[in-house]
This record gives structure tokens, C-alpha cells and sequence, in this order.
């Protein structure tokens, strides 16, 4: 069932006071959280071969933050916003301590590479965690891809447009679930500032998750902060994309809009609309 919400800020406020559990503080490499129940591997290379260049080696990198008392349990592959320009992987707070692991990836960014190579790059991240995931004690069934602003726009691609997956013998309907958090559904605007195209131009083409609507796509979760405060119509653009797979008829893609939070405000709320999700999901499985 497709819906779309929107939903005040003081009923989110008061969601998120009620959700957000205490975070932990991120540990060093391979260590365990105080009370033995979550552990964190830093600085993990994604990319293999004799072709990676040093760049690569620097940046094709992530962090495996996950529950040791869980069997089988859910991972979201989180990326990092910053324009494709700027970032650097963390695992948010809101989603320590839930009974799930986070992968925070780092990716190659502008002006260095140029697009592909940061969607690239973040295909080679989620192919390697549905092929890993399992050695730390989680499910290949279950893994959701998530990010914010930028991180979002990867999220789309790397599950909307299967070649990127493909490159990597993996599905992208493999994926358990797409939670972009306020990421371009038309091509980025870093990609058309690479081609002399400007910010206020909009595109879609091959490079714009829109382009790539199909009605078998994993189960969609869009949110955007509120559309008045949002940048350049980052709400319309995800209520089009909204709109766009119920034309498909894709059988899941829900739309949430934050009331009273702007573009870099809405990730914090976000998340326990993620962890909702990802529970609802698993439910169905």
C-alpha cells in the first residue's frame, strides 16, 4: 500500500523523545560497547584488486557497527550527505543501540572523480556488506540501504538503477529496503555542475533515480523535511518520485514530510521513521 504523510512538529518531537534511545560513543577499531552488547570494525576497505588507486584506498572505506547478542539481525547501510563533495562516515546515534547494525560508508567524492564514480563506489559498499554481512552474525535478507541529502541521492540510484548492483553480481531487489532522507530524485546537482549545467536547471536522465521508476523495486521510503524550508524543491521532487511509482504501481513507497524542519534538520527525526520501517518490513518476511 502506497501512503504519503505529513507530519506535525510537535507530534515528531514528541515521537523522537520517545524513541531515540542513548547513544553510544563510537569506539575504536574492533572494540565493544561498555556492556558487551555492540561492537564496532573501523576502516574496513570495500574495494579489492590491483587496479585501486590510492584515492580509492583512502576513501573506499566503512565502519561495521553491529549487535553481538542478535541473531540474524537487520543492517541500513547508511551514507553521508555533502553535496558529493564533502562528508565522511559516521554512524548516527539515533540508530545505536536498536538491535540493528549500521555500515557507514565513505565514498569518492567532487571535484576528484567525477559521476559515476561516487555511485560506483557506493554499489561496491552494499554489494560487499550483502556479501559479508553474515560473518558478523547478520542476514543478506535484510539489509536496507539509507543515507542523507547526498547519501540519499546514492541510496536511490544504487537500488532504483540495477546495473550498478549488477557490476557486482548482486540484485538490487536484494535489498530489504530504500530510505533516502531528502536526496535529489532528479539528477544531482553536483552531476550537472560537472557538465556545465546550472544548480537551477533541473534534469532527469539516466543519472536521475525518477529515471529508473519500475513497479518491482524494494519497498520506498521517501522523507523530506518541510516543503516551505527544504532546498530548492527537494519535497516536490521526492512527492513526484512519490507519484511516479503508483503510477507503476509499485506495491510499497510511503512519503513522509517533516513539518518545521529544513533540509539539514530532518535527518534526527528521520530515524525512528527508519526503524520503523526496517520493523515493518521484517514483519512481512
Amino acid at each position: 500500500m502506497a501512503v504519503k504523510y505529513r507530519i506535525s512538529w510537535f507530534l515528531l518531537a514528541l515521537f523522537v523523545s520517545l524513541s531515540v534511545r542513548s547513544s553510544l560513543a563510537q569506539s575504536s577499531n574492533g572494540e565493544t560497547s561498555a556492556d558487551g552488547k555492540y561492537r564496532i570494525v573501523s576502516d574496513v576497505l570495500y574495494r579489492t584488486g590491483e587496479d585501486l588507486t590510492d584515492y580509492m584506498k583512502e576513501r573506499c572505506r566503512l565502519d561495521v557497527y553491529y549487535p553481538t547478542d542478535v541473531i540474524e539481525f537487520s543492517t541500513v547501510v547508511w551514507f553521508h550527505g555533502g553535496g558529493l563533495k564533502a562528508g565522511n562516515r559516521s554512524v548516527p546515534k539515533q540508530l545505536k543501540e536498536q538491535g540493528i547494525a549500521v555500515v557507514a560508508v565513505n565514498y569518492r567524492l567532487h571535484p576528484k572523480v567525477k559521476a559515476p564514480a561516487y555511485i560506483e563506489d557506493a554499489a561496491a559498499s552494499v554489494a560487499w556488506t550483502i556479501k559479508n554481512v553474515e560473518k558478523y552474525g547478520g542476514s543478506a535478507k535484510r539489509v536496507f540501504v539509507s543515507g542523507h541529502s547526498a547519501g540519499g541521492y546514492l541510496t536511490s540510484m544504487v537500488g532504483l538503477d540495477k546495473r550498478w548492483l549488477a557490476a557486482h553480481e548482486i540484485d538490487a531487489d536484494q535489498i530489504a529496503g530504500l530510505i533516502p532522507f531528502s536526496g535529489h530524485t532528479i539528477t544531482h546537482f553536483t552531476v550537472r555542475a560537472e557538465r556545465g549545467i546550472d544548480g537551477k536547471q533541473p534534469i532527469v536522465d539516466d543519472l536521475a533515480p525518477l529515471f529508473h521508476v519500475r513497479n518491482d523495486a524494494p519497498p520506498l521510503l521517501l522523507i523530506t523535511g518541510d516543503r516551505e524550508q527544504e532546498m530548492l524543491g527537494r519535497y516536490e521532487e521526492n512527492a513526484y518520485l512519490w507519484r511516479m511509482m503508483q503510477v507503476v504501481e509499485h506495491p510499497d513507497t510511503e512519503l513522509y514530510e517533516l513539518d518545521g524542519f529544513n533540509h539539514g534538520q530532518m535527518a534526527e527525526p528521520a530515524h525512528p521513521l527508519l526503524l520503523r520501517f526496517v520493523k515493518r518490513i521484517n514483519g512481512k518476511r
